[in-house]
């Protein structure tokens, strides 16, 4: 049976409590515990996939295709699992499950309401992460903050559930704002203590607070929550903010708070070993303090939220701290990068990378972003969209086929080398349709794609309608466009490249290969992008390039055999 942990949010949105939880996951597998997570957001969208990235970041797709909240790839890197749909469900989720139930006549005529029926399904969905991964520990993180009315039902299915538990299996921790007020020279409680106060009013009684703050949580105010709070001092946490959300975990442990875990739920304090994780940390900080940077710039169309592109920045930064490099990213929209003024702006990089994204805003500066990559010699990485882009640009500049495009963009160009894949025709509905989750390709030997996986088969995850269109494969290749990369058929292309004879490093791929990068094992495809954009920088074959070799992450700890004091 597995024991659960539910991480609420006080005063404020946007607190990090997903980084608290990811890093708590982080440290309970360090001690050999086998970890699952799952994000519940109170909202009324069936799931993010329909929202725009301006509101609410990326959307980070999972191997079995669901479409989730960016929360899920901190999880995933954080403690080296892959989740799944079990791992993200929402308000609007759990409605439409049980309105589709009530039309099918499954109630029988009885009337459905909020309680017990919203909150049985929100229960099931807690215990269906428990059922189907055989966790030891199960990480829930409620969305949104205490006290929101949309949240409600969430709050009130966990404490039903703690309830059911019994002692020792469940602990709520409430991560909260403990601000600084500059004027008063001093910390706040007060709207934690209220926060809290809120909290029990719903039959929730926190067993740990964390404090977040930007300034030193005193004992003395600790010891004041945990007054106010009825919780124990020795379970008040201060989580300051941090050089990067990698140190959050050594942050938490240096005062004991996955000990603390432990103990309350009558978990075994097993050796906990975080050298990788700490290897990880100090190469990180290594590399950041170098004066010598790399830039990549990332021509993308939500650029005004860096969280839009969260995935593919994390990537381009476990691959920096691979070759011990300091790599800075920097975003460029764009809808502003003018076709004729595009050596101006990208001239300055060492590498180009063209991200994922949907609808014809910017596209033409993206073309372009691929046609100076090619033409100037710059390394380029192409993602999904970035591929596409990187196919019309070489239709038009290299085979003269003028306005290539995708129909997603001009559905009766000319030449659209990119067009609806054929299952997608007559669909109407937007969520929950496209090409979503992992999918096998085979690679092409002695080509730049085979090279960085070390391997013919691979299986990355995808999120996209739009496919190139093979009705131009012949030409293109004939014109030097390699295809790299198909589905196990043949039937669909996944990855295309440029010969190494014709450009330094140029590949595109139709996947997300950056929802699979972890901190101390980065995506092949970012890891060579970024070692070609290396070597462009310091003037060297990137062959050549020293390698850190930051241990990967083990999946479990030392093991029973030892308990830490």
């Amino acid at each position: 049976m597995s024991k659960h942990i539910f991480v609420t949010g006080g005063v404020v949105s946007a607190l990090g409590k997903g980084i608290t939880a990811a890093s708590l996951g982080r440290l309970l597998k360090a001690r050999g515990y086998k970890v699952m997570m799952q994000k519940a957001d109170p909202y009324l969208n069936v799931d993010p996939g329909t929202m725009s990235p301006f509101q609410h970041g990326e959307v980070f797709v999972t191997d079995d295709g669901k479409e989730t909240d960016l929360d899920l790839g901190h999880y995933e890197r954080f403690i080296n699992e892959s989740l799944n749909a079990d791992s993200n469900f929402t308000s609007g989720l759990i409605y439409q499950t049980l309105i589709s139930r009530e039309r099918a006549g499954d109630f029988l005529g009885g009337t459905v309401q909020v309680i017990p029926h919203v909150t049985n399904e929100i229960k099931a969905r807690f215990a269906a992460v428990e059922e189907t991964s055989g966790a030891n520990v199960v990480i829930t993180e409620i969305g949104g903050t205490v006290g929101d009315i949309e949240g409600q039902p969430f709050i009130e299915a966990m404490r039903q559930f703690r309830k059911e538990k019994g002692p020792g299996e469940t602990i709520a921790i409430h991560v909260s704002l403990v601000p600084f007020i500059a004027a008063a020279h001093e910390i706040k409680t007060k709207p934690t203590q209220h926060s809290v106060k809120e909290l029990r009013s719903m039959g929730i009684q926190p067993e740990i607070i964390v404090c977040r703050s930007d300034h030193e949580v005193e004992p003395a105010v600790r010891a004041k929550l945990a007054s106010f709070c009825d919780v124990d001092e020795s379970c008040v946490f201060q989580n300051l903010d941090c050089p990067s959300i990698y140190d959050v975990p050594r942050h938490l442990a240096d005062q004991g708070f996955d000990l603390k875990v432990c103990e309350l739920l009558g978990l075994e304090p097993r050796t906990r070993d975080m050298s990788p994780w700490y290897s990880f940390t100090g190469a990180l900080h290594e590399a950041n303090a170098l004066t010598d940077i790399t830039r990549i710039g990332v021509v993308g169309k939500y650029t005004a939220l860096p969280d839009a592109y969260l995935s593919v920045i994390e990537a381009l930064h476990h691959s920096g701290v691979y070759y011990g490099r300091h790599v800075e990213v920097e975003l460029v929209d764009g809808e502003n990068l003018d076709p004729a003024q595009v050596g101006e702006v990208l001239g300055r990089y060492d590498g180009i990378l063209v991200p994922g994204g949907f609808g014809i805003r910017g596209i033409e500066g993206k073309i372009a972003a691929a046609g100076f990559a090619r033409t100037r010699k710059v390394p380029y990485l192409g993602v999904c969209l970035g591929m596409q882009v990187a196919v019309a640009e070489f239709a038009r500049g290299v085979c003269g086929m003028e306005g290539a495009t995708s129909t997603e963009f001009e559905p009766d160009c000319a030449y659209p080398v990119i067009d609806l894949m054929p299952e997608q025709r007559g669909i109407a509905d937007k969520g929950a349709t496209m090409r979503l989750g992992a999918y096998p390709c085979v690679l092409a030997e002695g080509t730049l794609a085979a090279e960085a996986y070390g391997t013919m088969c691979i299986s990355e995850r995808h999120r996209h309608r739009y496919e190139f269109n093979n009705d131009y494969r012949t030409v293109l290749e004939a014109a030097g466009l390699k295809v790299s990369g198909t589905s196990p058929d043949g039937s669909l292309v996944e990855v295309v490249e440029l010969a190494e004879e014709d450009h330094p490093w140029f590949v595109a791929t139709q996947a997300h290969p950056e929802f699979k990068s972890r901190p101390n094992e980065p995506a092949p495809l970012f890891r060579e992008f970024v070692r070609a954009a290396i070597a462009r920088h310091e003037g060297r074959d990137r062959r050549d390039l020293h390698v850190v070799g930051v241990p990967v992450l083990s999946d479990a700890g030392v093991g029973p055999e030892k308990v830490e004091s």
